[in-house]
């Protein structure tokens, strides 16, 4: 459990007392009282501070700020700090940066430039873990390691290469069967020894980031490069276990961040973390579906929310204010999606170098008569409040959606049909959907049980790997409802195309066989036409982006083309399978025919929304020991009226007793019990 050291939700952020003097933080620790700040990260880029050489390791200074910490309350979550090597590392061990997609060798500088597969970097950055776990393993203020800070970025140096080159014969066992699998016979690529291959980037096979000649090469190399940050990871992992082995262990992800797959990450996460930062026009429901994405990566568990920003962000083109209640109104949606912590980049703001103009709880004017500050304060006298009341507590869904980062590589590495084809957007739609009929929905990997929902939609599911299908069949043998899409069913884990026809191993459950897929021109539109009277679906809707030309092998048609010469041909389908159905939907359609069709096969199935509500009013829902938590949150730059059901029930954040018709501030939140 995330509290196990401090039971309420954490409510601070990044600290870097370590650009500051002793009267500064004097300061700061007076202003944390007065905000009801609890927790301060530290140390997440002090590596070339602690350590000025090989041989010299100092923690004076770190000792001081965690003992001054301690000594006022504040539990402390400790960085190990390698997310930036020291220069003196990069002089000594060139192998140490990396080098880029260009094949350029890059110099000291920036961070995350640390080649993952670097013995001197692997070596120092163990030796770090191992000295910090050691000293500070006892300290009664620790309640959680932070290892690094938002890993990502590829290495193509010859260090990655070699590494590479293993990693395949691990994977493949014999250059006859990696062959195989990349289908090397195509432009003459036989390989007939490891050391022949290379990374594909720009010198080799890739262009322009995410175009390649061979999509099995492309993919096996972000596969590898996942893995070696990844053993990175568990290199400092390990290093900390040996000496405090009970205390978690994290570090902090950055949501639909595309080059590491997660879901494989999270196997050796104690407990999630990640860093939030929706622009001002971030759609609501893609906030919602992130912290959902996170909430899966173990199985529901609740996670961290490691950075938000208390007003603006430094790095976006445009980094526009939260307005007043924002703040308030973000952080609550992250709990109400099962966060047990608040906490932000950053308690103080720099005053030197990129991120000076990054929002902080303490602003450059240095005392708390600040908008910031005081909304900072309020939020944390009502975390304070809220005790542990929502501690552990757990979100019980439905519907389910699922996410796969190697079938998202694979579906932008491929050539064709289409280049506007993103994967999260699409997967997006469908989460949007639900989002407006306030149902609540996980974020599933493919690995993942099937048998608590009623629902699965796997949209773009165009890589299926070994065992998908199958589970997809028993899903809705056993009366499941399952809806795919377009460019699903297309290829194996390899990236070669299941011969037979698309859907491939889909197709027996989906009862329809895809003949060609047609890219229409941005801005090109068909339609979807209804062959009948459904609920709300009725009449005919737009639809862009791929059509699939398909035909029935046992599907109803509930809906068809309208135009081109494909006019006719089924656009919508659903297939009968044992005891329950499932969906393909052709193309990619407007939003108002998926609430539509989405509002209909959860009536159908049961699925109730939470609450009806406006548009804009979020309603979720968590659970522990029996009682419910319901959020009722307003997106809105308006008030908006609410029905809350006849029954009252104690509101907490305001201590009001509610029911019926409610008025809800605008930004408003509520957290109702019962």
């Amino acid at each position: 459990m995330i509290h196990n050291k401090l039971p309420k939700i954490w409510y601070g952020g990044d600290y870097n007392p370590e650009q500051w003097d002793d009267e500064t933080m004097t300061e700061d620790l007076r202003m944390f009282k007065l905000a009801d700040i609890d927790v301060a990260t530290v140390n997440v880029f002090s590596w070339a501070k602690i350590q000025p050489n090989e041989e010299t390791y100092d923690f004076a200074e770190l000792d001081r700020i965690i003992d001054r910490l301690h000594g006022d309350g504040i539990a402390v979550c400790l960085a190990t700090s390698t997310g930036a090597h020291p220069a003196w590392m990069a002089k000594r061990y060139p192998d140490v940066t990396r080098v880029d997609y260009e094949g350029r060798k890059r110099k000291f500088g920036g961070r995350h430039n640390s080649c993952p597969s670097s013995p001197a970097y692997r070596k120092y950055s163990q030796l770090i873990a191992g000295k910090l776990a050691e000293r500070y393993k006892d300290h009664p203020a620790l309640v959680a390691w932070h290892i690094s800070n938002e890993y990502g970025g590829y290495c193509y140096c010859d260090n990655c290469a070699e590494a590479f080159q293993a990693w395949l014969q691990k994977r493949y066992s014999t250059i006859e069967q990696l062959n195989k699998a990349w289908y090397t016979s195509f432009w003459g690529h036989t390989f007939y020894d490891w050391d022949e291959i290379v990374p594909p980037n720009a010198l080799s096979e890739e262009w322009g980031g995410n175009r390649t000649n061979f999509q099995s090469i492309s993919l096996d190399y972000r596969r590898f490069q996942s893995d070696a940050l990844l053993d990175c990871y568990l290199i400092e992992y390990k290093e900390i276990r040996k000496y405090s082995p009970d205390i978690q262990i994290t570090t902090n992800m950055m949501g639909t961040y595309p080059e590491l797959d997660y879901f494989k990450w999270a196997k050796h996460m104690d407990v999630i973390s990640w860093d939030n930062y929706p622009s001002i026009d971030t759609p609501v429901s893609y906030t919602a579906m992130t912290h959902a994405l996170m909430r899966g990566l173990k199985s529901g568990q609740p996670f961290m929310l490691m950075e938000q920003t208390p007003s603006q962000q430094n790095w976006q083109a445009y980094n526009a204010l939260k307005r007043p209640g924002v703040m308030r109104l973000w952080s609550y949606q992250a709990v109400a999606h099962g966060a047990d912590t608040v906490m932000f980049f950053q308690l103080r703001r720099s005053i030197g170098a990129c991120e000076k103009y990054h929002g902080a709880v303490i602003e450059h004017v240095g005392h708390e008569h600040t908008r910031v500050f005081r909304e900072c304060a309020e939020l944390g006298r009502e975390l304070t409040q809220l005790q542990d009341k929502l501690l552990d507590s757990r979100i019980d869904a439905k519907a389910a959606i699922v996410f796969d980062w190697e079938n998202r590589w694979a579906v932008e590495l491929s050539s064709g049909p289409s280049i506007a084809l993103k994967y999260v957007d699409e997967v997006h739609k469908y989460y949007d959907a639900l989002f407006e009929l306030n149902v609540q929905t996980d974020m599933i990997s493919v690995e993942e049980q099937l048998d608590q929902y009623d629902l699965v939609i796997a949209p773009v599911m165009y890589m299926i790997k070994p065992g998908f299908a199958e589970k997809v069949e028993a899903f809705v043998a056993r009366g499941g409802t399952f809806i795919t899409t377009f460019f699903s069913g297309i290829v194996n884990e390899n990236d070669l195309v299941t011969t037979g026809g698309y859907p491939g191993k889909l197709r027996k459950v989906l009862g329809i066989w895809a003949e060609e897929i047609d890219a229409l021109l941005p801005g090109q539109q068909n339609q979807i036409v209804m062959k009948k009277v459904d609920g709300a679906l009725s009449g005919t809707y737009t639809c862009s982006l791929l059509c699939d030309l398909i035909h029935s092998e046992g599907a109803e048609v509930v809906a068809e083309y309208g135009s081109d010469f494909y006019k006719g041909m089924p656009a919508v389908t659903v297939n009968k399978f044992g005891e329950g159905e499932a969906w393909y939907i052709a193309s990619s359609p407007d939003q108002h025919f998926l609430q539509s069709l989405i509002a209909n096969i959860c009536k159908d199935k049961g699925i109730e929304p939470l609450l009806v509500t406006p548009s804009g009013v979020e309603v979720t829902r968590r659970s522990k020991d029996g009682k419910a938590y319901t959020f009722v949150l307003n997106h809105n730059a308006d008030e908006a009226e609410v029905d809350l059901g006849a029954q009252p029930r104690p509101e907490l954040l305001s201590g009001e007793v509610v029911s019926g018709v409610y008025q809800l501030a605008a930004k408003g939140v509520m957290i109702i019990e019962g």
